[in-house]
This record gives C-alpha cells, structure tokens and sequence, in this order.
C-alpha cells in the first residue's frame, strides 16, 4: 500500500469537498431528476399505463414538455446544499482519518476507512435531510404540474409555517439510514480501487486522470448499491402528504412490498447506476485536484 505523503488535514478535505461538490451536481442532476420521477410516480389505475415506461421514456417525455431546462429543475437547492454538504462529508472522512491515526504516517485499514467513511455520513444528515426534502418535492411539482411552491425558499417557508422545523427535517431517520452505510462503503471502496490502481513504488498522489475517474465513478456506484432501498422508501416518505405515513418508514415499506413486490425496492435503479459514475468521477476528480491544488497553496495547513 503506498505511504501517505501528506498529513490529513480535515480542513482542506472541506475545501475540496466543496468543490468535488459542485462537479457532481453539474455532472448528475439531470439523472437525479429523472430517478425522482421515477421513484414517485403514481401507480396506474387499472387500463392505463405507467406515466413512464422507463429512464429512456422518461427523459424524451420531460425534454418533449419542459426543454432541457427541465432536466435541471430544482439544481439551485442541490447547488447551494451540495457544496456545504460535500464540504462537509469530506470533513467527516478526513476527521474520522484522523481520529483513527496514531502518527501521520499510520496507514488504515479498510474497515477503519469504512468507519471514518460512516463518520461523514452522520455529519451530512443535517443538511442533507431538508435539502432533499425540498428538491423531492420541486421534483414532483413539476412533473405533477401543480405549482405549489415557487422555489427551495417558498418551499422551506411554507413547510415550516404548515409544521415547524419538523416538517422541513421529514425523514431524517431514513436519510441517516441511507447515508451512515452508504457513505462508508463510498469511501472505502474509492481508497480500495486507488490503492488497487497504484503501481508499485507510486504514491495515490501520481494517479493519472482516467484512474481517478474510474475510482471514483465505481465508488459512486458502489455507495448507491447500498443506498437505493432506503431512498426509495425516503423519497415515497418525503413527497407523501401529511399523515399519510403515521408509523414512518415501516409503513412505507409495508405498503411498497404488498403492492409493487420487493423489486419496488431498487426503482429508478438505472437511473441511479448511469448518473452514479459521471456524477462521483466529476467529484473525486474535482477533490483530487483541488486538494492538489491546497496542497501547493498552503503545504502546511
């Protein structure tokens, strides 16, 4: 395994997140939009057909009706929550690092960067919680067609004015639940392929463009692997009116295996899988270079 050049320092891991951040959602909104349709659209009444037959279908009828604009609906809440956020989860990783490092020079093991990983996704929760909730139901509206809110901070007024701060934080368990192993298994399985694309006697910081790429696209797909059962239940959770879910995602769960099977589970999964690579490589390449880029800028922070 190659040694670590530089100390970790939990603060430009906040920096680059940031930025890794941003090249993610430029990368993957698109997608995201399409997976969020997919996830909520309604079932068929009985003679007609599903809204959407498909990714593919989905993405020619919302071109057809809203332009490529649409595509990039609701991007401004993922713009102004992703940056933080992504700051943030990287802060957790390289603070979780760090917490289980003897001297600067300790390399961990993978289960230690499974937990440092796990670390990160604890920290995001707090902003990711509402920023989703806001996003999944901009995402709908416009496919609905009803509008209810005129954007992320109607959307926040009109939440908190209908049930107080626990209407804008509406399924924070399931995010923790989607985040804590997912964001693990991110960080881990990016290290793991980094280390694995490393040749002999090179250190992680010489790794050429087309391998952080690669590393970082299979860790996107790996962490959403992990991920796309709770999401599931937590888009259905957070778009659902009021009270319509009183014992929380249990009753989500419940109601998507009697109607739709277990398989209900993993929809939108292509979605997911064809915005994960481009979306995670556009971000690990982001904090790779801009880490490269703190590092020349202050090799001491």
């Amino acid at each position: 395994m190659a040694k670590q050049q530089q100390p970790i320092s939990p603060l430009k891991n906040f920096f680059a997140g940031g930025f890794g951040g941003v090249c993610l959602v430029f990368a993957g909104h698109p997608l995201d939009t399409i997976k969020v349709r997919l996830q909520t659209q309604p079932k068929p009444k009985p003679g007609e057909s599903l809204l959407y037959a498909g990714t593919i279908d989905c993405f020619k009828k919302t071109i057809a009706k809203e332009g490529v604009k649409g595509l990039y609906k609701g991007m401004a809440a993922p713009i102004i929550g992703v940056a933080p956020m992504f700051a943030v989860c990287f802060f957790g990783f390289g603070l979780g690092k760090k917490l289980q490092q003897r001297t600067p020079d300790d390399v961990l093991t993978y289960p230690q960067l499974f937990a440092a990983g796990m670390l990160s996704g604890v920290f995001t929760t707090a902003i990711m919680a509402p920023g989703e909730r806001i996003k999944c139901l901009l995402q709908i509206q416009a496919a609905t067609g009803e509008l209810k809110y005129a954007g992320p901070m109607d959307c926040v007024k009109q939440l908190y004015r209908q049930s107080g701060i626990r209407g804008v934080y509406k399924g924070t368990a399931l995010t923790l639940m989607r985040d804590v192993p997912a964001s693990g298994m991110y960080f881990m399985s990016y290290e793991w392929l980094k280390n694995l694309l490393t040749p002999a006697g090179k250190s992680h910081n010489e790794l050429s463009v087309p391998s952080v790429l690669f590393a970082g696209g299979m860790a996107g797909i790996f962490n959403w692997a992990v991920a796309i059962p709770p999401d599931v239940l937590k888009s259905r959770f957070q778009t659902a009116p009021e009270g319509k879910y009183p014992n929380g995602f249990r009753d989500v769960l419940r109601e998507l295996i009697r109607e739709e099977g277990i398989g209900s589970l993993y929809k939108g999964f292509n979605a997911v899988m064809l915005r994960a690579f481009p979306a995670n490589a556009a971000c690990f390449l982001g904090f790779e270079l801009a880490m490269k880029f703190l590092n020349w800028l202050a090799p001491n922070l």
